[in-house]
């Protein structure tokens, strides 16, 4: 199989794209590096298309190995024909290849292997033949053998039958037509194990869709339920399809004898080999359609997360909320560093309200507190109502956001968070934690493993290796794209940054922390374990503000300085331009970029890119998101009514809609239906999480603590 032309198909690129992109990879260069730096070799792919690239490389280089594997073993057993051999050369994934090897593949002791031992090969040739003229109970008496413990021909013709029913199992062709049939028109069902049990999964027990039709997260919810031992989940093959397909293959000759014969063991070959293999199969392959489809809602709503706009220049309290063990607070300045900890008790059973808030006045007043930020967990509702009396007796204005604390509580006791805050217990951490997430969510989220920020479903469901590696592509495509202070970033950041490992960011603090501020990129090349190729792929996202070269606080990588530099030459201006603050206006000053490229001696994508850059340096792509809605009163659940037109932050987008938090303690759900007038097969085509949406109350259900939503005619 020629790999790049496959690539270059499934992706929709040319093939000279393909061929570098590999390349840079099998060079050991980083996607976000090869996205942002390399644009003139790939034709500027974009860090998605390069993940995906990279993701069937890794595949289609497997399924080349395997069918290596597989020819070799089939080689040494003397059994490889030309037919067979380009039957595997051209299978284009790894069932297909598991097909064409099964026959030849080293089995465990089977009831055919049994009946080869007893000698009935031979019967069974004369039964697959179908050319005998004799009653198969007299061919079978020359096989009876009470040494081999053939006693009876109803034995030998079982034995027979044996062999050929796992001939007919080991027949890719026939498994190829059996599986396609049973994902085409088959059913994928489901019922209760105890009908009377009342769980979350009463909707499945009696369940029943087409297999094609069956959506990711139904089917993963079945898996949930199965694995629960709540469900009993099959898939129903149109099996009398099956069984005449394979009569029709097999008996091809009327022969009253045998016929009678092959169609039972056709029957046993269906039922009892080919069946449960074919189930187990699809159920498989819908599992991991499934769970791709969740990791890249997963990885889409996670990004949004990330790429949140940071909240700069205020004092913000963090807040977690608690009930016996009281609310702790973080006062937390505008850089990040926290002044201050305690602990309110305004919350049940202590019911400590003046006292809680007078302790926040004192706070507020002392540090010059802007904003709460409030951890949306356990007791977050009744914090919220203190809030809200609080600030109408200030005198001076402050606001509260309700924060996702997903994830918070797992940052909060792990060794990371003790080495940050080894003076501070797992809650004064948690409101640490909680109000830095709102001045810049990035630099705090990276701290937690994705999987636990809680922006999907089933997520402890499915492939954990997979979900890990997505949604760290994840992080550090967002973490390259806003770029890192040099001089700010903890190491738990660093690591994210292209070319730089665990160790590598440990060393970059610890360098930091023993000769000051890095004063340009240069120095990295100081740091211990970190070389050329790593000082190569890290320093374009490394910023260095208020540094020996303005050029260091920008995206421009080292390798461009002396384009960047002919570039201001040749408008007549300098690097001390650059910073006052950007050059203004640079963009509309460039006429024809192809023969200013041509005239520097750099590529144009480059060429466009340092441009943009010198205009705005260090921009940050997080400020053209939707920012995070700042309340000064509280709306509770029993305030709502059909109707009410209210403006909210999306949470959470799922297959079927998206939870929208609209100032109440329960987030409301907007149905896939009820996003948009037209037909949509994602909510993610419409919305993302983070975005701030107008949305309607359709119906409130107090008791199951249900809020519906919609979007439509507002």
């Amino acid at each position: 199989m020629d790999i790049l032309k496959k690539l270059k198909e499934e992706l929709g690129i040319k093939l000279w794209q393909t061929e570098a992109a590999v390349k840079l990879i099998d060079e050991g260069n980083t996607i976000p590096f090869i996205s942002r730096y390399r644009k003139e070799a790939t034709g500027s792919l974009n860090d998605e298309v390069l993940r995906n690239l990279n993701e069937r490389l890794a595949y289609l280089r497997g399924l080349e190995d395997k069918k290596a594997q597989v020819l070799g073993s089939i080689e040494e057993q003397g059994k490889l024909t030309e037919e067979l051999k380009n039957q595997i050369l051209a299978a284009e994934t790894l069932v297909a290849v598991d097909d064409l090897y099964r026959p030849y593949r080293p089995k465990r002791r089977t009831r055919a292997t049994a009946a080869k031992e007893k000698g009935l090969d031979g019967l069974a040739d004369i039964i697959r033949l179908q050319l005998t003229k004799k009653p198969l109970e007299e061919e079978a008496k020359a096989y009876l053998s009470e040494e081999k413990g053939v006693l009876t021909v109803e034995e030998a013709i079982a034995g027979a039958g044996d062999i050929l029913a796992e001939a007919i199992s080991d027949e890719a062709d026939y498994r190829t037509y059996i599986r396609k049939a049973a994902f085409d028109e088959g059913q994928l069902c489901s019922e209760a194990k105890d009908e009377k049990a009342e769980t979350v999964y009463e909707m499945y027990y009696h369940y029943e869709e087409p297999v094609k039709k069956a959506a990711g997260h139904r089917i993963l919810a079945l898996n949930r339920g199965e694995a629960e031992k709540v469900l009993t989940v099959r898939v129903e093959a149109p099996e009398d399809r099956i069984l005449r397909y394979l009569e029709k293959k097999i008996v091809v000759r009327d022969n009253p004898y045998t016929t009678p014969v092959l169609k039972s063991v056709i029957a046993d070959s269906y039922h009892r080999l080919i069946e449960p293999s074919i189930e187990r199969e699809i159920r498989n392959e819908l599992t991991e359609k499934a769970e791709d489809g969740a990791i890249r809602v997963f990885g889409k709503n996670l990004e949004q997360l990330l790429m949140q706009p940071p909240i700069a220049g205020q004092v913000v309290l963090g807040w977690d909320p608690a009930f016996r063990t009281g609310c702790k607070l973080a006062v937390v300045d505008a850089t990040g560093k926290v002044l201050d900890t305690t602990v309110i008790y305004p919350t049940a059973p202590q019911n400590k309200v003046a006292e809680a808030k007078a302790v926040l006045k004192k706070l507020i007043q002392k540090y010059g507190i802007t904003l709460i930020s409030v951890g949306n967990g356990t007791a977050s509702r009744e914090s919220e109502r203190v809030i809200v009396d609080l600030i109408k007796e200030l005198p001076v204005p402050v606001k509260y956001v309700i924060v996702n604390e997903a994830g918070a509580s797992v940052y909060s006791a792990s060794k990371l968070a003790t080495e940050e805050f080894p003076n501070f217990d797992v809650g004064q951490r948690s409101a640490a934690s909680i109000a830095r997430r709102l001045q810049d969510p990035l630099a705090e989220l990276v701290k937690i493993d994705p999987k636990s920020i809680g922006v999907g479903q089933y997520q402890h469901d499915m492939n954990q290796k997979k979900l890990s590696e997505a949604l760290t592509g994840v992080v550090e495509d967002c973490v390259n794209r806003v770029g890192v202070d040099l001089n700010t970033a903890s190491a738990s950041l660093l690591e994210y940054v292209s070319g730089i490992s665990k160790t590598l960011a440990k060393n970059i603090v610890a360098y930091r922390e023993e000769n000051g501020r890095f004063q340009n990129r240069r120095q990295l090349l100081k740091v211990a374990k970190l070389g050329p190729k790593a000082f190569e792929q890290c320093a374009g996202f490394l910023r260095i503000t208020g540094g020996e070269n303005p050029l260091d606080a920008t995206s421009v990588h080292p390798e461009s300085y002396e384009y960047a530099e002919k570039l201001l030459a040749s408008m007549g201006l300098s690097r001390d331009d650059l910073s006052r603050g950007g050059i203004q206006g640079l963009s509309k000053k460039v006429r024809d970029y192809g023969k200013l490229a041509e005239k520097l001696g750099v590529g144009e994508p480059t060429l466009r890119d340092i441009v943009k850059e010198l205009e705005k340096p260090g921009r940050d792509p997080r400020d053209e998101m939707p920012r995070p809605i700042l309340r000064t009163d509280v709306l509770e659940m029993k305030d709502l009514t059909p109707g009410m037109v209210l403006k909210g932050t999306v949470r959470n987008v799922i297959d079927f809609g998206v939870f929208v938090d609209i100032g109440v303690h329960q987030d409301g759900l907007v149905h896939i239906s009820q996003i948009t007038d037209r037909y949509i097969k994602h909510p993610l085509e419409v919305v993302s999480v983070g975005d701030v949406v107008d949305v309607k109350v359709m119906s409130v259900d107090l008791q199951k603590k249900r809020i519906a939503l919609t979007m439509k005619g507002i």
